[in-house]
């Protein structure tokens, strides 16, 4: 199963995190996620994870030493059972 969304993340702070979800029909707690972004991190971690019955959040973490303020681009989700 696989789901995209445009997502435009806020300015995310050094050691600060954002999140949001994407609706995918048919995941389920449990299921193995992989996610991508359609533009350069720029050292942020991107992670995705079945959050409840159809919905799946994906995080973007700040391990660098500087704000990250990314532009709006694509995420894509891919759900595996």
């Amino acid at each position: 199963m696989q789901a995209t969304a445009t997502y435009n993340p806020a300015s995310i702070a050094a050691g600060a995190n954002v999140s949001t979800t994407i609706t995918v029909l048919d995941a389920v707690l449990g299921d193995f996620v992989l996610a991508s972004f359609s533009l350069d991190l720029a050292g942020l971690t991107l992670t995705a994870y079945v959050s409840s019955a159809n919905t799946v959040t994906v995080v973007f973490a700040n391990s660098t030493a500087g704000a990250v303020d990314l532009a709006s681009g694509t995420i894509t989700v891919l759900v595996m059972k």
